[in-house]
């Protein structure tokens, strides 16, 4: 069944949680999807929402300029959650007064049920919820009643007469509001009434006769990096048309230990896919040769892909489709309360590919958050080292290694990398790791083994937690684990004598130090 008929909208008025909502509402079952808050109503009639959410956002409703939808949405008589900023808007619209607090409520707060509601079911008193606000009701609007309030909020929860227009002033889609979840969920299923057809299974099935009726006869081509994203692209494409797509694997020499045979090993022996090698080492390394320079080193790698891919992509012949593993959040950026972004990252575009080729795109998971694609991988029956792998950049080791890209220096970096996978990436208990690895310093210092003085290499290691790689965390591993990591990199890495934290967060630093 198709899962499209049961979407529920999300109106972003800039909140920082808003792809969180999304995200709460997809584990629960139910497909969503984020509009800017602005939307015409004939766009909203036309997309039959099951229920409209109205995010949280940064602005008070009392300015003059105050971000409002269309007052005819509460007309169409599908049930609407106003959350925070979405909770006072309602109770503007409909003549409440909203206005400063004298109190800012930031953080935990107790509940406390006025009345039983299906919404709250479920919730008691003395639950925690989390309040990020200013403003508060100070009269309630016409029509409405209280269903909760919290020592600073006489109207933490609110729904009108007809029992379809709701509000909260406090966040359900954090996970500092224990029973957040069962909120969203109690709307989701006794306000809107869904059924809840959205799950990975579904997924796979109507994303793979879509692509069968898009594609019908015709080839498709897909750049097979090993990651997640172009994994599950590869896959979902090979179930759907088999040989008649093309996935091209290019190994650019600043890959990661071992990675081409990892590769090579999941799609064409396992998965039995058609999937072209080509192995462009030497061309990329002397291409590398002496650059020092962060972008001149993703320039070349960049144009000399292009170059490479666009070859074997010709040699193939009769080719149509370009696939690209583009997930939710890109899709998201173009169509923000923010505004539309100037271009779709780098990794995404495939350096302009399109346009040189004269290729159709075909993005297959463009619905998708990463966690999501992650457990489709899974359905597709990918193997876990490719399903969980953590992001890597497109320019690969090159900008790891700080100064000269040498064959030596790849070797360190390779085998200093391969022991943080061992002990970090491909240990379940850090399944919340964003990213973890290993940098090579272009500077020695002295250090004693077996005895004698050394002048060897520093590797540093960067272990970061984050959701979107839009801000990140230093991780607080675990001293035991960092002991391991270093004393192996010392121990089994030739020409190291030295292991470093970076304990940055993003900002002000970058994840990556290139």
């Amino acid at each position: 069944m198709d899962y499209h008929k049961e979407l529920i909208l999300i109106l972003d008025f800039g909140s920082q949680y808003t792809q969180l909502i999304a995200r709460k509402i997809r584990e629960l079952g139910v497909y969503c999807e984020i509009y800017p808050h602005n939307l015409e109503i004939e766009k909203i009639r036309s997309l039959e929402p099951k229920g409209i959410i109205l995010s949280g956002g940064p602005r008070s409703v009392t300015e003059h300029d105050a971000p409002i939808c269309d007052h005819a949405i509460f007309a169409l008589g599908v049930p609407v959650l106003g959350i925070c900023y979405g909770l006072q808007l309602i109770a503007h619209i409909y003549s409440g007064r909203v206005d400063k607090s004298p109190k800012r409520e930031y953080g935990k707060a107790h509940i406390s049920i006025d009345k039983n509601d299906r919404l709250l079911e479920g919730i008691r008193n003395g639950d925690i919820v989390w309040m990020s606000h200013q403003d508060k009701i100070l009269k309630m609007p016409k029509g409405f009643i209280t269903l909760a309030h919290t020592d600073n909020s006489p109207h933490a929860a609110i729904r009108d007469m007809d029992g379809k227009i709701y509000g909260v002033q406090f966040h359900p889609e954090v996970h500092h509001t224990r029973k957040g979840k069962r909120i969203l969920k109690n709307f989701l299923y006794k306000v809107c009434k869904v059924k809840g057809l959205f799950s990975p299974k579904s997924f796979v099935e109507l994303a793979t006769e879509k692509i069968k009726n898009e594609v019908g006869e015709e080839h498709v081509v897909c750049a097979l990096s090993g990651g997640v994203d172009s994994s599950v692209v590869a896959m979902l494409i090979h179930k759907a048309i088999g040989n008649r797509l093309h996935s091209v694997f290019v190994n650019n020499g600043v890959l990661r230990k071992n990675e081409v045979s990892e590769v090579l090993r999941a799609f064409k022996s396992r998965l039995h896919m058609n999937l072209k090698y080509v192995d462009a080492e030497d061309i990329f390394l002397k291409a590398l040769k002496g650059v020092k320079d962060p972008e001149r080193k993703r320039k070349i790698i960049g144009n000399l892909f292009i170059r490479i891919f666009e070859k074997e992509a010709k040699s193939i012949g009769g080719v149509r489709y370009l696939a690209q593993g583009t997930l939710y959040p890109d899709v998201i950026e173009s169509v923000s309360f923010k505004g539309p972004s100037a271009t779709i990252k780098s990794h995404h575009n495939v350096g302009g590919l399109p346009k040189k080729m004269r290729l159709k795109l075909l993005e297959p998971l463009r619905e998708l958050f990463k966690d999501e694609v992650r457990i489709v991988g899974k359905e597709l029956g990918l193997p876990d080292n490719i399903v969980y792998r953590q992001p890597f950049p497109g320019p690969g080791l090159a900008i790891r290694i700080i100064g000269d890209v040498t064959k030596e220096r790849l070797n360190v970096l390779k085998d200093a990398d391969s022991i943080i996978r061992d002990e970090v990436e491909r240990n379940g208990r850090f399944r919340h790791i964003w990213q973890s690895f290993a940098i090579l310093i272009p500077v020695k210092t002295v250090g004693v083994m077996g005895d004698e003085r050394t002048y060897a290499n520093v590797i540093a290691l960067r272990i970061v937690e984050s959701e979107d790689a839009m801000t990140a965390d230093w991780a607080r591993i675990p001293p035991e684990t960092l002991d391991i990591v270093a004393r192996r990199i010392i121990n089994e890495v030739p020409g190291v004598n030295r292991v470093v934290y970076d304990i940055s967060s993003k900002p002000p630093s970058t994840i990556e130090w290139e």
